[in-house]
């Protein structure tokens, strides 16, 4: 028998078990989050005996006779303070890391009540976060701290209009613990699922016998491939995905699922899989693009290797390189990279009594939940609803169909509700990835260094299966050229399928690797002319009016140049700083449907703004708000926004490309336009079950249109950013100039900034995914993200240039924050010791791991 006091209370335990299981599972303490279970993100931090822990490393017996503290154990003071404070600062994005800081600041405020910032960021040494960039987690801590040595009381929240440093509406559940996220779930009579993997990248599954894992107790379902009722391959555009492998069917990567199981506990659905044997038959994987695109290589899908090919032309680039007075010509590698959100993919799939199934998830798009769902159960779309809790992070990564077609196919099943959470290893192992690419970029420019052609091509490793790799290579390819005004472009980019893990959506879509060749291109042009590499950026800046490199003509708020002005003299007073430039759309564009989609309706008294579109961080449940309530007058207090749902909410779109703020805030600000009107002419209260639908479409030309000029993307956000090297070779200063059109919430804008900029450092510095034969061999921990710790400091710039009405100005800045800091970065480098740096992450620095 155990004895544990947890907030307080005395337990006991009669066997030994883990710590963070047992208070997860046993009492229902979902404040502590289960985001890796080995340590390595202190996402499970509680405090025992005063000192701060993770949870997932302690057992029963461990903590016997001790004091154990969560946020759930907190005094009201407390909690109302770090509430405030987080809230207050920007601290609080996904949120899903946040109960685990304020438990390790907690640690450190009871035994220093007025840290420095030294003692903060080393108090944060055991957490992860991915979203935030630490900056304003550090400064709430200090809010914190001041706020309970002087019993401070939080004031209410301020105004809502549009400009105000609205504090995100969401915060509080997410400080406290008290808001859900699917893994949080838990329902009478529920089953815990878990799947069976591929043990081979590449191999023939002859035979699969479940009968010992059917018959152990404890065991309600063994499904097979034979089991899918519906449609077996998924896919956003391709559907080449299968649910699971079929007897008789090769297997593309380590991730394929080839049996689900469901049984009455975790442990139970684990050790079943044991009992599963699959009869195999290991074939030669293919596990380059070059291999797969070799005349004699095997078929990975029935059409063969090449997933999608990309061209953009303009001009003749060939005629002016051969006639430049300058011409740089360089080949690049980037590695793949793992999103590292902070909470693993998790669902739970409930059959209702009438016969419907509802689906609990977190991802970047219900509607494309509900679509997979509904195909693989050949269910028309009523049948089918899905709901989002809280979501914990994507960057693109939660995109794709992970667990939850999986928890409603045992739940269609076995007729009791299901859950499927990941652990963090095999979401490591299963999702897709950033693009692995390699490039060959040549820039030329004349004497004065007007850049008078480029020339790419790009061979993107695609993995197993499609995902979204034809349009990122699409956004990789029609982004090559920068935000110049470059004449001549010839631009060629191959998507490859290997039998390596997929590849799909990741912050930045294919931007982050093709502006990384073409910056450090730039660079190395400026040496050959003479001139400073701000200059040559200056001198080839797009401006309003002139034409981007696909054609299309830049609009009025185009702001590159007042980016470039806006870190001018910084630059020019550290001369070993690197400076890099990018362009980011916002928006599906080049001819897809995109639609954004708000209903508001008057309910009760409040105002409930409805949209499927997912907040996984980002803020824009907050930024929502704010449109409709400068667009109504309303006091914020009236308004709220609704989850989104497949039942309630339209469909909005999935939270990609940048899009959510402009195309679903200028819905709902045309929806917020209608109510405004019969405001004029009713009350509020005369108004009860009033519903205002809008819907705003971004028109676009597909590629390569015929038009001389097309239209590409609806808006396109613009970024400058410099690198400043501290003495001992490390990145000390970051200043990221950003044109965001219109701050809706400059907390919020500075928040994505941030920690755009920190994923930007680790992507050119430390990150990577190292594979062995197909198979990933990185833990969470030595993924190479990068702690508080090492975090520089950071200035935010923010440009505002965009008087278009379309969302009051708005621009997407989600993904441009982490697209140019990488070349940034390798041009820091390169000017401190000359060495051009063409791999990511950078050789030769201080980051670099010894091998």
């Amino acid at each position: 028998m155990f004895a544990i006091t947890i907030n307080g209370s005395l337990y006991s335990a009669p066997e030994d078990g883990n710590l963070l299981e047992y208070l997860r599972e046993e009492l229902r303490l979902t404040s502590v989050k289960n985001g890796c279970g080995e340590g390595a993100c202190g996402a499970c931090m509680v405090l025992l005996d005063g000192k701060a822990m993770r949870a997932c490393l302690l057992t029963l017996a461990k903590v016997h006779d001790k004091q154990v503290i969560t946020v759930e154990g907190l005094s009201e003071q407390e909690k109302a303070v770090y509430s405030w404070a987080f809230a207050e600062a920007g601290a609080v994005q996904c949120g899903f890391c946040i109960p685990g800081m304020v438990i390790s600041a907690k640690g450190l405020l009871d035994q220093k009540p007025a840290p420095n910032a030294g003692e903060i960021k080393k108090a944060l040494q055991g957490n992860l976060c991915r979203c935030t960039g630490y900056v304003k987690i550090e400064k709430a801590i200090s809010m914190a701290a001041k706020a309970l040595r002087e019993g401070f009381i939080p004031p209410p929240a301020g105004s809502y209009r549009i400009g105000e440093r609205l504090p995100r509406v969401d915060a509080q559940e997410k400080v406290t613990g008290t808001g859900q996220y699917a893994d949080d779930l838990k329902l009478p009579d529920m089953l815990y699922a878990a799947v069976l993997r591929s043990q081979y990248p590449r191999a023939l599954v002859k035979k699969i016998d479940s009968s010992a894992a059917v018959a152990y107790p404890g065991v309600a379902a063994v499904l097979t491939a034979k089991d899918v009722p519906g449609k077996r391959f998924l896919g956003h555009i391709v559907h080449d995905w299968p649910v699971m492998i079929a007897e008789g069917e090769e297997t593309r990567y380590v991730g394929d699922s080839l049996a689900l199981v469901a049984a009455v506990s975790k442990k139970i659905a684990r050790e079943a899989l044991q009992l599963i044997k699959v009869d195999y038959q290991e074939l030669p994987p293919l596990l380059s693009p070059q291999a797969a695109l070799a005349e004699d290589a095997p078929a990975i899908h029935p059409k063969g290797n090449l997933l999608a090919k990309t061209v953009l032309k303009r001009g003749n680039a060939d005629e002016a390189i051969a006639k430049a007075a300058y011409v740089v010509s360089q080949k690049y590698i980037t590695p793949p990279t793992e999103h590292a959100f902070m909470e693993p993919e998790s669902a739970v799939a409930v059959p209702e009594a009438d016969g419907k199934l509802t689906v609990y998830t977190g991802s970047q798009s219900v509607y494309d939940e509900h679509h997979g769902i509904t195909a693989m159960l050949g269910l028309p779309g009523e049948q089918v609803r899905v709901i989002s809790k809280l979501v914990g992070g994507g960057f693109g990564g939660k995109e794709d169909l992970s667990v939850q077609h999986h928890a409603a196919l045992l739940a269609w099943h076995t007729k009791k509700p299901v859950k499927l959470t990941w652990s963090r290893q095999e979401s490591i192992r299963v999702h897709p990835k950033r693009h692995a690419m390699e490039m060959e970029f040549t820039t030329a420019c004349d004497e004065t260094g007007k850049i008078v052609a480029m020339k790419g091509y790009l061979l993107a490793d695609t993995g197993a299966y499609a995902s979204l790799g034809g349009p990122v290579l699409q956004r990789a390819c029609t982004h090559a050229a920068g935000p110049y005004q470059i004449e001549n472009v010839d631009i060629t980019g191959l998507g490859v399928y290997t039998n390596n893990p997929p590849a799909g959506a990741f912050r930045g879509f294919g931007v982050t690797q093709s502006c990384f060749a073409m910056e450090t291109n730039i660079n190395l042009l400026a040496d050959k002319i003479g001139i400073s590499p701000w200059e040559i950026r200056f001198r080839n800046a797009i401006e309003p009016g002139k034409p981007l490199p696909n054609g299309q003509i830049a609009d009025a708020g185009t702001a590159l140049k007042e980016t470039l002005l806006a870190v001018k003299d910084v630059f020019a007073a550290n001369p070993g700083a690197g400076i890099a430039c990018a362009m980011k759309n916002s928006g599906l564009g080049v001819g897809n449907s995109d639609v954004g989609r708000v209903k508001i309706k008057v309910d009760q008294g409040k105002v409930v703004i409805c949209t499927s579109a997912a907040c996984m961080g980002q803020g824009l449940a907050t930024i929502i708000l704010q449109i409709v309530a400068e667009t109504t007058g309303l006091p914020g207090t009236l308004l709220t926004t609704h989850d989104p749902d497949t039942a309630v909410t339209p469909d909005g779109g999935t939270s990609t490309a940048s899009r959510q703020t402009l195309f679903n805030g200028e819905a709902a600000r045309l929806a917020a336009l209608v109510l405004k009107e019969d405001l004029e002419k009713y009350s509020l209260a005369e108004l009860e079950g009033r519903e205002y639908y809008r819907e705003y479409q971004g028109i676009t030309d597909p590629m390569n249109s015929d038009k001389p000029n097309p239209v590409s993307h609806v808006a396109y956000g613009y970024a400058t950013q410099v690198v400043i090297l501290a003495e001992d070779g490390k990145v000390a200063k970051v200043i990221a100039a950003h044109d965001v059109g219109k701050t809706i919430n400059p907390t919020t804008v500075e928040g994505q900034i941030e920690g755009g900029v920190v994923m930007g450092l680790g992507y050119a510095l430390t990150e990577d995914f190292p594979l062995q034969d197909g198979r990933p061999t990185a833990k969470f921990g030595t993924l190479g993200l990068f702690r508080a710790t090492a975090v520089p400091e950071i200035q935010c710039v923010l440009i505002e240039e965009n008087n278009n009405t379309l969302a009051y100005g708005a621009k997407g800045v989600g993904e441009i924050v982490c697209v140019p800091t990488a070349p940034a970065v390798a041009a820091a480098y390169y000017h401190r010791d000359g060495k051009i740096r063409t791999s990511l992450p950078l050789p030769d620095t201080p980051y670099s791991r010894k091998k």
